[in-house]
Parts: C-alpha cells; sequence; structure tokens
C-alpha cells in the first residue's frame, strides 16, 4: 500500500483487518465532559437537553446547539480541565479493551464532538500519557478569542474540524476506509452514545450504540442495525468473538438488549 494512502487512512499502518473507531464523552467515559461543563459551569442541564432534543428531531443542527453549550461557559479553559479531571470517570471495561486491541493488531480511532486539549488531558489522567500521544484522535480543536488567552474567562472558543451541521461530521472520516477494495478493506466497528455521533452511525458494519441514549433512539427511528452496550466489557467479548471468527457481525447486531 502506497504511502500516500498510509497518510490518508493512518489506521491502516500495520494493515489490520479490524478497525475500532469510538465516541470519547459517554461512550470512553462515564460522564460526557461537554455536558459536565454546560451544566455545572454553563446555562444548565434543562436548556443543554432541550438543544439536544432539537438536534435528535432535526430542529436544529449540532454545531449550533453545541457552539451555544460551550459559549454558555465562562471558566478559562485550563480551570476547566483540572475540573473534569476530578470529575470525568473511564468506562469500566476500556482499559482492558484497549491493552487488548493494542496486542491484537486492532487499531482504535477517537471520532469525538469534543475538543482536542480536553481528550488529551483526560486521557493523560485516566488511561496514561503513552497512550494520550498515540491514539488517533479527531476532534474539534480550541482558540482564544480576540485579545483574550484561553485560560482567562470566557477567552477560549471552539473551533470546528470542518464546515458541517455537525462541526465534525464523523462519517467522513470512516467513510474512506469503507469504501477500500474488499481485499484491502478491514472490518469497522463504532461505539457511540449521542446526538453527536448521528453522522456515524450508519457508516460501518456493526455500531454499538450504549443502552438508554439518544443514539439507541435515532437508530430505531432510522432502521440503522446496532447492538446495545452498558460498557466497554460487553464490547470487548463481542469484538473478541468477531475476531476470533465465533460471530458474524450480523449476528452481533440485535438491536436493544
Amino acid at each position: 500500500m502506497g504511502s500516500t494512502l498510509d497518510i490518508a487512512l493512518p489506521a491502516l499502518k500495520t494493515s489490520p483487518k479490524f478497525i475500532f473507531f469510538t465516541d470519547f464523552d459517554g461512550t470512553i467515559t462515564q460522564q460526557d465532559s461537554n455536558d459536565f461543563m454546560t451544566d455545572n459551569l454553563g446555562f444548565g442541564a434543562d436548556r443543554r437537553k432541550k438543544g439536544n432534543e432539537d438536534v435528535l428531531y432535526e430542529r436544529r443542527d449540532f454545531r449550533d446547539a453545541f457552539r451555544d453549550m460551550l459559549d454558555s461557559v465562562p471558566t478559562p479553559l485550563d480551570q476547566c480541565i483540572d475540573i473534569l479531571r476530578k470529575n470525568i470517570t473511564l468506562d469500566r471495561g476500556f482499559k482492558a479493551f484497549y491493552e487488548w486491541c493494542r496486542e491484537n493488531n486492532v487499531p482504535i480511532v477517537v471520532l469525538s464532538g469534543g475538543m482536542v486539549p480536553v481528550i488529551h488531558a483526560l486521557f493523560a489522567h485516566l488511561l496514561g500519557h503513552e497512550a494520550a500521544d498515540t491514539l488517533q484522535i479527531v476532534s474539534n480543536d480550541v482558540a482564544p478569542r480576540d485579545g483574550k488567552s484561553i485560560n482567562e474567562e470566557r477567552g477560549w472558543q471552539i473551533v470546528f474540524h470542518d464546515e458541517s451541521g455537525f462541526g465534525h461530521d464523523k462519517s467522513l472520516e470512516i467513510r474512506p476506509y469503507a469504501r477500500l477494495p474488499a481485499e484491502e478493506r478491514p472490518v469497522l466497528f463504532y461505539a457511540g452514545d449521542g446526538v453527536s455521533d448521528l453522522s456515524a452511525a450508519k457508516e460501518t458494519d456493526l455500531l454499538f450504540a450504549k443502552a438508554g441514549r439518544d443514539l439507541v433512539t435515532y437508530c430505531e427511528k432510522e432502521h440503522v442495525p446496532f447492538t446495545t452496550f452498558h460498557d466497554f466489557s460487553e464490547i470487548h467479548d463481542t469484538v473478541k468473538r468477531i475476531v476470533e471468527g465465533r460471530l458474524t457481525v450480523k449476528e452481533a447486531a440485535t438491536g436493544r438488549k
């Protein structure tokens, strides 16, 4: 495989037969860091939930609702990150799954509607600096507001990854892998939980949707095949059985459990 393709599709560099794409907030972590900031430092949970509902039922773009959420947080970014380190916890099964994937050449690609500095800091805190520095993270970024530093009050703002209505259209990262010739194409997984995952929901071979969250509602409304999970130990078991040839992706897509 040529070097141009390797650069364009970095998850292929070890020639894997399986690639695991995943959301970060509320999927790898037990809490959503952006929701936590909005609920506790910004305009609160009620307004945030109304925004999520508007996105789910296509009354509003995710991009606009999410910007409103984050714009309501006046706290300097470094203080936000310190607060999140104290309050955001790792899914109880993710560390074991991450280690198994490393040992079995299953690249993990983190596709997040959040922001790279926050995600990197939380990975370093929760999983270690090596994981933070080596995991591929594709996400939005942050920038200072005019005349300010990101580490002063109302000093930072989100910089979206692309121009889509999602701000970060995760399908754009997955689709080039999905369109590879059959002899080169790995089996593709995705795990997510909420409205930022809607663009990715139809793009992979097997979708894991977190039980009780908005992504399940969307998949049932749009007739997208999926299976639910409560934590990564369930994902780990299913992916391992598929990799070992004991289960097919079609058999795994059982919907609500």
